[in-house]
């Protein structure tokens, strides 16, 4: 059974909020994520992203406030949201022992998906792994596995899939593959919600782009609204285009002043 939502919405929440002790990370939430779309949560540590990604996949409980992730309320129907989502967490899931095509055979037969052999060397080939298919991950580099690993979660074809800072502890030419990984899942019509503290990341790769700061959404545009939120600099009278970074700080720091 699904709950009434947007039919171009894969993603809704609404007053999300949520509570450690008393500590409040999230301070009623609220965002909107179509079908298809690479859709980049950003916030610095400890503003909330996490967090929300773990209420979102059905893995904690919000204190308050409703979420529906393609159709499915995270609270009543969570067998349906799981049956619909994948995760990938900030570190690789991927099996070190066994080499890329195993990997990818074992969840493909976990997930009881027909033709597993075959399903996992169309991946390969997807992600650009199919010469290191018969290579023990722990020879593969952080780019590669994390490349691996979002194969892995596109195992059963789920409409929506959450990278939770994906490219965290890789280094640049690692964070490039992963990219590209992204723009592939675009390409295919996946909906991705992306949380990331790296600004050119999600420069990058999204069609939006929201700024988490003290538990709540403090702006919520594409990357041409949100500079438009900052006066072009003139230098040596040559217009210069504020950078998503300078979106960020600006909007960030006035948001901490006023609650001051």
């Amino acid at each position: 059974m699904t709950t009434r939502q947007e039919p171009d919405l894969a993603i809704e929440v609404r007053g999300l909020r949520k509570a450690f002790r008393d500590h409040e990370v999230l301070r009623g939430v609220d965002l909107q994520v179509r079908r298809g779309s690479v859709f980049a949560l950003l916030g610095s540590n400890g503003a909330g992203k996490t967090t929300a990604v773990r209420i979102l996949s059905t893995l904690m409980r919000a204190d308050a406030g409703t979420a529906l992730v393609d159709g499915f309320d995270v609270a009543t129907h969570p067998q349906d949201v799981r049956r619909s989502i994948s995760l990938t967490g900030q570190f690789a899931a991927v099996d070190e022992v066994l080499d890329g095509r195993e990997n990818l055979v074992l969840v493909a037969r976990l997930r009881r998906v027909p033709r597993a052999r075959e399903v996992a060397d169309e991946l390969l080939a997807r992600f650009g792994l199919t010469e290191a298919a018969r290579r023990r991950v722990a020879t593969y580099s952080g780019g590669m596995r994390r490349r691996l690993d979002i194969a892995m979660s596109l195992i059963g074809e789920p409409p929506v899939i959450f990278l939770d800072e994906p490219t965290t502890g890789l280094d640049p030419q690692g964070r490039i593959e992963v990219w590209g990984a992204v723009k592939e899942l675009a390409a295919q019509g996946t909906t991705v919600l992306l949380t990331t503290q790296y600004l050119e990341e999600a420069e990058a790769l999204a069609d939006r782009i929201a700024i988490l700061h003290s538990g709540r959404i403090i702006v919520d545009g594409t990357l041409a609204e949100l500079k438009q939120l900052l006066p072009p600099a003139k230098v040596e009278y040559v217009e210069k285009q504020p950078s998503l970074t300078d979106v960020f700080l600006a909007i960030t720091s006035a948001s901490t002043s006023e609650e001051k």
